[in-house]
C-alpha cells in the first residue's frame, strides 16, 4: 500500500531520530572518556537534532489535518509554525556551544590542557559520515514530498555533519600540541548551527507571509495559461505560499463575445490545466475578463 506524504515524512523522522540517538550517546561518551569540549559540543548539537525531529514530526501532523470550521483553508502553516520553532531551539543550542567554547579560551584552561583522546577524534570521523547519510536521505525524502520542515531537519543534520569537520580539525590539532583548537572548533560549530538557524527561518517566514512563487514558476503557469483554446491573454496572475501549498488567482481576457456558458467553461478549463500541471497548487481562482478588442 503506497505511503501517504505524513507516513513517509513520520517514517523518515523515526529512523533518523534512532540513528541520531545512537550516534548522541557515542559522542558523549567519547567527549567525556576523552576529555574533549568539541565533541561534547558536537554531542550537545546532535541530541538537539533528536528534538527538533519531534517537532518536525509534530508539525508535520498538523499541517495535514483536514480543514474545518475554525481552519477554512488548511492547516498547512502548522509547518512553518514548527520550522520556526526548530529555528528558535538551533539558536539557542548554537548559543551555548559557542559559550562554552569562549569561556575555555577566556578562563585559561588552554595554558594546561588536557589533551583529547583518540576515541574523540573516532567518534569526529564516524559522525560526519553518519550526519552525511542522515542529509542526504531526508533531504531526498523532503523533495520527494515538498515538505519545508523535513527540509529544515535535513539542514541541521548537515550543519552536524560540517561541525563534525571542525570537530575532527579542534581535536587533531589539540593531540598535535595545538589545544586551542578544541575550544576554537566548538566556536565554529556555534557559528555553523547560526548559519543553519538563519536559513531555515527565512524560509518560514516566506512561507507565512504570502510570499510570491519564483518567476520560473510562474513564467510556467503562464505558459500552460496562454496554451488553454479561447483565452486571448492575462490579465492579472498572482500567486502566495500558504505553507507548502501555493494559492493562484488569475484574470485572463477571452472573447467578449462569447456567452456566459462558455466563459463559464473557460474559467474550469484554466483552472484545471493549472491544477492539474502544478501539484503544489491546493487552490486557483479564475475571473474572466472581456479582451479589449472584443464586442
Amino acid at each position: 500500500m503506497k505511503r501517504t506524504n505524513q507516513q513517509t515524512a513520520i517514517r523518515a523522522s523515526l529512523i533518523t531520530m534512532v540513528v541520531n540517538g545512537l550516534l548522541t550517546a557515542f559522542k558523549m561518551l567519547a567527549g567525556v572518556v576523552g576529555n574533549s569540549t568539541a565533541m561534547i559540543a558536537d554531542a550537545i548539537h546532535s541530541f538537539s537534532g533528536m528534538y527538533t525531529t519531534v517537532i518536525v514530526m509534530i508539525g508535520v501532523k498538523l499541517s495535514n489535518r483536514k480543514a474545518d470550521r475554525s481552519h477554512p483553508y488548511g492547516h498547512e502553516r502548522f509547518e512553518c509554525v514548527a520550522t520556526l520553532l526548530l529555528a528558535s531551539v538551533l539558536v539557542v543550542t548554537g548559543a551555548a556551544i559557542g559559550w562554552a567554547g569562549v569561556w575555555k579560551i577566556v578562563e585559561g584552561e588552554i595554558r594546561d590542557p588536557v589533551i583529547p583522546g583518540g576515541i574523540a577524534l573516532v567518534a569526529a570521523a564516524v559522525t560526519l559520515v553518519v550526519k552525511a547519510w542522515m542529509y542526504l536521505y531526508k533531504s531526498r525524502v523532503a523533495k520527494k514530498i515538498d515538505s519545508g520542515a523535513l527540509m529544515a531537519d535535513a539542514t541541521h543534520h548537515l550543519s552536524d555533519a560540517l561541525s563534525s569537520v571542525g570537530s575532527f580539525v579542534g581535536i587533531l590539532g589539540a593531540r598535535m600540541g595545538l589545544p586551542i583548537l578544541d575550544p576554537i572548533a566548538a566556536i565554529v560549530i556555534c557559528l555553523f548551527i547560526f548559519k543553519a538557524a538563519i536559513d531555515i527561518f527565512r524560509d518560514a517566514i516566506g512561507k507565512m507571509t504570502d510570499k510570491a512563487c519564483d518567476e520560473v514558476t510562474e513564467e510556467a503557469m503562464r505558459t500552460v495559461i496562454l496554451a488553454q483554446e479561447s483565452v486571448a491573454g492575462i490579465d492579472l496572475l498572482r500567486t502566495r505560499l500558504f505553507g507548502d501549498r501555493i494559492y493562484v488567482e488569475l484574470e485572463v481576457s477571452v472573447d467578449g463575445a462569447v456567452s456566459l456558458r462558455d466563459a463559464h467553461d473557460i474559467s474550469h478549463l484554466v483552472h484545471d490545466a493549472i491544477e492539474d500541471r502544478f501539484q503544489k497548487v491546493k487552490h486557483c481562482t479564475v475571473h474572466v475578463n472581456p479582451s479589449a478588442d472584443g464586442a
